[in-house]
């Protein structure tokens, strides 16, 4: 049997941060992803660019090293003070590098079949995980033992496997979105035109960077402020280029060493649909390309600089904003997020607003918080000792995840997970 200090499920943001911080302290490291790539929401997802959370965030390593690689071939790029903004093709290529140089070992096409636990001691009732078999390429693979493991899959599919509790989720679902990419773009001609058009700077901003010039605007159906680009979609509408329900969310942006390409994180899929159920994400699959085929229409016939642009990639997996919530140690609160509460050991501190989406019309939140921190305990398995979790499905409560979501985040719960790791290893 192989034996690893940590195994790390899943090599999404999360699980990169966690396998490179674990492999580069010392700790022998296996990261098993069940995709052909690393990166996740970032490279599959098309998730770009990563949102800025704060000017006093920490567990930031993985990140910065990440932005040094990228930015050394041409794939990152500072906007706006953000330096999250990265090339989803490039970023492929440094991940898997950035892995090699760690020596974190990297199985792709892998998942877990089966698994055991045992006991810490006779007279002791803590369960721990003692080792798991693999499947990889439809064959079952060796059994891996590890003296911890990381739930780094996003859903917990992990924790579901192994039986964990999780915080009860009801029918809290935010909508799921499909992002994709449409190249051919006159960037310049779009810039100069929504700058002068919308004189919004919280909505859109430009700026130039020797020849390059980079942007990002957007529109949602919401009534409650007013979108520049509100007449072009009321008038598409009633034209039929889009359904009502299309226009229900739009944001674009440009993408770092990708000049005439704009990445759009929409369109949003508005009905009532479960992340956790597979014909329900077959069906909001479906929908999103529908939608993008009608989105992208609507750009070459009503934006400046969209005449000749055509899709040139949809993401290979749907974005779903909260699915399964792990029982932790702790339970992570919106009382404890709006209050700034202090933790003896943060695993990250951020000022990302509380950001639910909701399907149906002024009804999302947006709000802006002070600074908090979130305590490593909300990483820690509630049912085994040897058991972490890392991204999205920590153990919070709806709202509170809302906020702690985005890939800043995850990043630093990662890095946190492998640092507290190795301190008690």
């Amino acid at each position: 049997m192989d034996k690893y200090d940590v195994v790390i499920i899943g090599g999404g943001t999360a699980g990169c941060a966690a396998a490179y911080v674990a492999s580069k302290s010392g700790l022998k490291t296996l990261l098993i992803e069940k995709s052909q790539v690393l990166g996740g929401t970032m490279t599959s997802g098309l998730v770009v660019p990563v949102m800025k959370s704060g000017d006093n965030q920490i567990n930031t390593d993985f990140y910065n090293a990440l932005v040094t690689e990228l930015a050394k071939i041409g794939g990152q790029v500072t906007y706006q003070g953000n330096s999250g903004w990265f090339n989803p093709e490039l970023l492929k290529i440094v991940l898997d590098k950035m892995m090699n140089n760690a020596h974190v070992e990297v199985l792709f096409n892998t998942e877990v079949a089966d698994y055991s636990t045992g006991l810490l001691s006779p007279c002791n009732d803590k369960i721990y995980i003692n080792n798991i078999s693999l499947i990889s390429n439809n064959k079952l693979s060796v059994s891996i033992g590890a003296k911890y493991f990381v739930d780094a899959t996003g859903n917990c599919e992990f924790s579901k496997k192994i039986n964990c509790e999780f915080i009860e989720n009801n029918s809290e679902f935010q909508p799921m979105s499909l992002r994709f990419l449409m190249s051919g773009v006159d960037c310049k001609k779009f810039a100069d035109w929504i700058y002068e058009f919308d004189k919004d700077r919280e909505v859109t901003t430009v700026q130039y960077t020797g020849e390059q010039v980079h942007f990002s605007t957007a529109y949602t159906w919401d009534t409650g402020k007013h979108w520049a680009l509100a007449p072009f979609f009321d008038k598409a509408v009633e034209e039929g280029t889009l359904k009502d329900e299309d226009r229900n969310y739009f944001q674009v942006f440009t993408v770092a060493g990708m000049p005439g390409t704009v990445a759009f994180n929409c369109p949003r899929v508005v009905q009532n649909l479960n992340p956790n159920d597979s014909k329900d994400v077959s069906k909001a699959l479906i929908t999103a390309r529908e939608v993008i085929l009608r989105l992208s229409n609507f750009c070459k016939k009503y934006l400046a600089g969209f005449e000749h642009a055509f899709i040139s990639n949809i993401s290979d997996s749907i974005g779903i904003r909260v699915s399964n919530r792990i029982k932790g140690k702790y339970i992570y609160t919106i009382e404890d997020l709006k209050n700034g509460k202090k933790f003896d050991n943060p695993a990250l501190i951020s000022n990302y607003p509380v950001d639910v989406h909701n399907r149906s019309k002024d009804s999302s939140t947006c709000e802006k918080t002070g600074e908090y921190q979130l305590p490593i305990e909300s990483l820690m398995s509630y049912n085994y000792e040897n058991l972490f979790v890392a991204g999205r499905c920590l153990s919070a409560d709806y709202m509170a995840q809302g906020a702690l979501r985005v890939q800043a985040s995850c990043f630093s719960m990662g890095e946190a997970v492998a640092k507290y790791i190795k301190s008690i290893c």
